[in-house]
């Protein structure tokens, strides 16, 4: 690499020396890269305004001494500023950066890039409901990382069907049918079209207020 330009969004940045920073990166095409960014914290640096969390940027990086690229020019290309407006979106920002990163370090999978750019628009904005971006990010994590939650068969291998209770054994990572289980074909549902849809058109479905927070607590358990 003699020159990159491309699409970056920031996955962790320290501070270096008296006025560097370094920087992770994630790009929709070459994964994960370190970088440095020279003089970015002083007051009239060039490259500040081009290097902001929560944001995409249209970044050149330079090849230099080492594993880390130098970040010779930065320009915000969307900057999801409605999120630091909200504490828990903002912390479920955070969290969602932690765990995409955790995630590129195991599999170099470009799709992570994406994920985590739709999961800002999301957060982005306050009409959807934070509880289903997280149980969608989740699911869709979990379904990169190859352990995709099973909305199809029950533990034994037979199909989910209607008007049945299951409880979701943790053990198996499986539902498990009895009569005195707490997910009904409703979460499931719920459960299936978040694996398909996006948290967007998910929020539009009436009706779905009291099982969010019982498929929230399953997406957290099939993740970790």
């Amino acid at each position: 690499m003699n020159q990159l330009r491309t699409k970056a969004i920031i996955l962790r940045r320290t501070n270096y020396g008296e006025a560097d920073r370094v920087l992770q990166l994630l790009t929709p095409n070459d994964g994960k890269i370190g970088a440095i960014a020279k003089s970015v914290r002083r007051e009239k640096s060039k490259l500040a305004g081009g290097l902001e969390l929560f944001a995409v940027s249209d970044v050149t990086i330079l090849s230099g001494k080492g594993d880390l690229g130098i970040v010779s020019s930065a320009r915000l290309e969307k900057f999801y500023g409605n999120i630091l407006h909200d504490y828990d979106r903002l912390q479920l920002g955070y969290e969602i950066i932690k765990q995409v990163a955790k995630a590129v370090e195991t599999i170099p999978e470009n799709a992570f890039y994406e994920l985590l750019r739709q999961s800002f628009e999301y957060l982005d904005e306050a009409g959807i409901d934070a509880r289903l971006i997280e149980i969608w990010f989740r699911l869709q994590l979990a379904i990169l990382l190859g352990v995709g939650l099973n909305v199809v068969t029950d533990i034994n291998g037979m199909k989910l069907v209607e008007d049945s209770q299951y409880q979701f054994n943790t053990s198996d990572m499986a539902f498990e049918h009895t009569p005195t289980g707490k997910f009904t074909t409703r979460h499931i549902k719920l459960l299936r079209l978040l694996t398909l849809r996006d948290p967007r058109i998910i929020s539009k479905v009436s009706g779905i207020g009291d099982l969010v927070d019982d498929c929230l607590w399953l997406a957290r358990i099939v993740h970790e």
